[in-house]
């Protein structure tokens, strides 16, 4: 029979038991987190996402963090007079908005995540698509279907960028060293251009070059929601599909399912959409049974 002034260290000993099985079969894989929305700009949420990180580091596992930071580029970008103008969610970038985000991304956003990791202990290192060439690009162009029996329009929106190669062997590389890679989501053109990539389909193909275990996106909403508006715990590779189809999965979720189908068919092992707006959300996910938001699996 337990006596009262142990019960609280014996439910602690229980949940270390718990979280053994899992710490065991990702032992020495690689997670690739996309670190994104509310918990970039709430103050408690960025230090329990640093202490998540630096645990994962530490009982194991390899993390690779690839970051958002589309809020704080809006911010300076008010600041300084420059009016945004989004197609279809995607911002409208010349060579000024380009300076811009490049700052913000590669110096601001990405050195203060650096600077929390490493300040709970972690060894992190910040890179941008420049750096030896990590993220490879071309430019990306909006297709717009106007009418059934139209072609679509071609929308040019700027140093907007499309992936074409992630260079694994650097990444590795720091893994390797013990270090935790914090990316900015630009990559480098064929004559040197900087361009802008949505961070989710950046976090997708990184996932893919590397053969992750798992991809984890944090978001400021629960997980995939069917046409009741109820959480989606696991949903299938071809459902999502069928989700699309109809028209339930749009909006932002639309790029953040199709990185995730992406990164599957890359072999990594299971992609989860996360609400980062919660506690250690990163923890809940990957240790527990039920998870919190939704896992997005092959079969």
């Amino acid at each position: 029979m337990e006596k009262e002034e142990f019960r609280e260290p014996l439910e602690k000993a229980r949940i270390l038991l718990e979280v053994l099985p899992y710490i065991r079969r990702f032992y020495g894989k690689i997670v690739v987190i996309k670190y994104g929305g509310h918990a970039m700009v709430d103050e408690d949420l960025k230090r329990q996402f640093a202490l998540d990180v630096v645990m994962l580091k530490f009982i194991g596992l390899s993390p690779v963090i690839v970051h958002g930071g589309g809020p704080q580029i809006g911010t300076i970008l008010e600041k300084l007079g420059i009016v945004s103008k989004f197609i279809n969610g995607m911002r409208v970038t010349d060579q000024e908005t380009m300076d811009i985000v490049e700052m913000v991304l590669a110096g601001k956003v990405n050195k203060e995540i650096v600077g929390f990791i490493n300040h709970n202990g972690g060894k992190a290192v910040g890179l941008s698509g420049k750096d030896g060439n990590l993220i490879r690009a071309e430019k990306y162009y909006l297709s717009d279907e106007k009418a059934v029996d139209s072609p679509p329009e071609i929308i040019d929106i700027g140093l907007v960028g499309r992936v074409t190669e992630i260079d694994a062997d650097l990444i590795l590389s720091l893994v390797g060293s013990g270090h935790i890679p914090v990316i900015a989501p630009t990559g480098v053109g064929n004559d040197g251009e900087t361009y802008n990539i949505n961070a989710d389909v950046v976090a997708g193909e990184v996932a893919a070059a590397l053969k992750a275990e798992k991809l984890v996106l944090l978001t400021d909403v629960p997980g995939v929601l069917d046409e009741q508006g109820e959480l989606i715990a696991t949903l299938k590779s071809d459902e999502a599909e069928d989700l699309i189809g109809r028209n339930v999965i749009t909006g932002g979720m639309y790029p953040k399912i199709k990185c995730c189908l992406k990164a599957l068919r890359g072999d990594v092992g299971k992609a989860h959409i996360v609400d980062g707006r919660l506690s250690h959300a990163v923890l809940l996910e990957i240790f527990t049974d039920r998870g919190i938001g939704t896992e997005v699996v092959r079969e």
